[in-house]
């Protein structure tokens, strides 16, 4: 870790991670100029994070994925680096953000995502200012893969001892409606659906796992349920296979 600038009365911490040390402190020394931020930097790793922030807490850290790893090792660092420092507030600087990768980011602790492709230090300083004051830094589009998965309907995975899935996708979602203790009726309409396409749906899934009642299958789905692996599916209206 290496520190940029000195200490002000006013100034805040910002940690800004790369994997590439060299444009951690072109990075530093450009959002420096101009500002009261006490700017540190290291390599985005969890190691090198965990080392920086014994050092010195910051508030805020700009975290840079290497863009030649893949998704889930990006997600896996912050997400240790949340679970070690919670009280650090983190946005991901990225060049461009599908959407995959801006529910991964704030399922993982970010509290923003800046895209760096024709932005400007101006606008980087007004994103650290803003998510250290408390808010959420996210355009348009990210808010609406938010919006779009909070309305999305759960899936729930159940599978043998083997590991293997037992049950369709639509039968994994009525069974992760039943667990959340949906009667057939909110159930149909949660999946644009009839009340007997549900019952039809139950029979078959209780004839697949050898159950004869809802409480049994309730039962079922937490024993053998995968909700950590679980996919997020929606309804029909957003083209779902339906067998």
């Amino acid at each position: 870790m290496s520190l940029l600038c000195a200490a002000t009365s006013d100034a805040f911490g910002v940690l800004i991670a790369d994997s590439s040390h060299i444009q951690a402190q072109l990075l530093g020394g450009a959002l420096r100029r101009g500002s009261e931020f006490r700017i540190a930097t290291c390599r985005m790793e969890t190691t090198s994070l965990l080392h920086a922030v014994a050092a010195n807490v910051p508030r805020v850290a700009l975290l840079c994925p290497d863009p030649s790893a893949s998704l889930g090792e990006g997600m896996a660092t912050l997400r240790r680096f949340h679970v070690s420092h919670p009280e650090v507030v983190k946005v991901l600087l990225v060049e461009v953000c599908d959407r995959e990768m801006a529910v991964g980011a704030f399922r993982s602790g970010a509290r923003g995502i800046f895209c760096v492709t024709d932005a400007t230090l101006r606008l980087l300083r007004k994103c650290v200012e803003s998510v250290a004051d408390g808010q959420i830094w996210a355009n348009t589009e990210q808010l609406n893969y938010l919006l779009d998965l909070i309305a999305e309907v759960p899936s729930l995975r159940v599978l043998n001892s083997a590991g293997d899935q037992l049950l369709t996708p639509r039968e994994q979602q009525v069974v992760a409606l039943v667990a959340e203790a949906l009667g057939n009726r909110e159930i149909a309409e949660e999946l644009s659906l009839s009340e007997h396409t549900i019952k039809k749906y139950l029979f078959r899934i209780f004839d697949k796992l050898g159950i004869s009642t809802r409480v049994e299958l309730v039962l079922f789905a937490v024993n053998h349920g995968d909700p950590r692996n679980a996919e997020w599916l929606a309804g029909t209206r957003r083209t779902l296979p339906t067998a």
